[in-house]
């Protein structure tokens, strides 16, 4: 008889979100968010270590210790940095990440200086209608025509650097989180914030039920994939499987949902492990949950930044469907419950080819075969049961 399906902890998961929302985070001042999630682990007794910089590798235990697998969420956010104080005391941005100065126009915003935070709001450089009339509907959209107004006396590029604001100063855009009646979530920086708090809900569920995975696990919390190095340093084990978790853009062109967990086949870097993406398909089909396959165009994850350090790894992502990303994004409680669910299943599920704790083989007997997936799957040489890998532990 099959084991139920775990179910996360919904309740918890839109506390840590809103938690996590409220500690700004762009990428480069992640020391607080950091913390957070690195005290929440030790709530659940999942032991960690931190790399220098602050990415958190954690290791869930198995019955056996290889191959292992990697789950992977981003703690880093879009945001900007200072890069020039204005004669007019107001300050210019450059941004951190890779977004467009339309989302950032009216914003409020925190600038962090090396001795304390001002308020401010990012304005186009022609604010005012009464003063520029149709003119401002002229202006181009970019970085170079918008600017800080600090909510403090600097009339002056003296004034300013009197108030200790200097060059490369972060900025960080409020979250302006709304969690609705309807299951809607709305706010900037769900990502990845929100991916991180279905996969903290999935190890909860996880500790909780008392049932130990069959391999390593190890979640990675990392701090610069808005800036491409991501997981680059995160994995001394042998990992063999990595899945990450991010943002499914929802938008014409897309097939994500809102409402339903993607598997994306391929983004930017090209396509996925085939295997290890229909493995979570599988996954997905078997406790039903609402799941749409989907292409990123435009887009990059850790398991690319993974790849292109050199890890001999197969990589997949799944990813909460969200309307408007890298702008005031929204979700619904429906995909991150599909999300966590799914991830719940995948720490707990066998690898993908038991014969991956092999990095190397001089034999093609076995090794995997795209037009044979299903059979291989099935295969006992190739996923062993339960009480094989009991015992195993090395």
């Amino acid at each position: 008889m099959s084991e139920q399906p775990l179910e996360p902890d919904l309740d918890y998961l839109q506390k840590v979100l809103l938690e996590m929302l409220a500690i700004p985070s762009p990428t480069g001042f992640t020391d607080t968010i950091v913390r957070y999630v690195a005290e929440r682990l030790e709530e659940l007794g999942i032991p960690f270590e931190l790399t220098r910089r602050g990415t958190i590798r954690a290791t869930l235990k198995g019955r056996q210790s290889s191959p292992d697998r990697a789950v992977s969420a981003h703690l880093d956010t879009i945001g900007a940095s200072v890069r020039q104080v204005l004669d007019n005391g107001r300050l210019a941005l450059s941004p951190v990440g890779c977004w467009s100065s339309r989302f950032a126009e009216g914003s409020r915003v925190s600038v962090f200086t090396d001795t304390g935070v001002y308020r401010g709001s990012v304005l186009p450089l022609m604010a005012s209608g009464h003063a520029f009339n149709t003119a401002i509907d002229q202006m181009p959209i970019s970085w170079e025509h918008v600017e800080v107004r600090l909510d403090a006396y600097c009339a002056t590029r003296a004034d300013c650097e009197s108030l200790g604001i200097n060059i490369g100063d972060f900025v960080a855009f409020d979250p302006l989180p709304e969690f609705t009646e309807s299951g809607h979530i709305s706010a900037r920086h769900l990502d990845d914030k929100a991916g991180v708090a279905a996969l903290l809900a999935a190890l909860k569920a996880v500790v909780e039920s008392g049932r130990p995975p069959l391999i390593d696990c190890h979640p990675l919390f990392t701090i610069t994939e808005e800036t491409g190095s991501g997981a680059a340093g995160a994995l001394p084990w042998d990992v063999s499987e990595f899945v990450g978790i991010d943002i499914a853009p929802v938008a014409p062109g897309q097939a994500s949902s809102e409402h339903a967990v993607s598997v994306a086949m391929q983004d930017s870097s090209g396509p996925y492990d085939y295997h290890l993406s229909r493995h979570l398909l599988k996954l997905a089909g078997d406790q039903d949950l609402p799941v749409r396959r989907d292409v990123f165009r435009y887009y990059f994850s850790d398991a690319h930044s993974a790849v292109t350090a050199g890890h001999d790894i197969r990589t997949a992502l799944v990813a909460f469907g969200c309307d408007a990303t890298h702008g005031y994004e929204r979700t619904h409680i429906d995909s991150l419950a599909a999300l966590s669910r799914l991830l719940a299943a995948y720490l707990l599920s066998p690898p993908v080819f038991a014969s991956d704790s092999h990095p190397s083989s001089t034999s093609l007997e076995r090794f995997s075969h795209q037009l044979e997936h299903d059979a291989q799957m099935e295969s006992d040489t190739r996923v062993p049961p339960v009480d094989s890998l009991v015992g195993n532990k090395s």
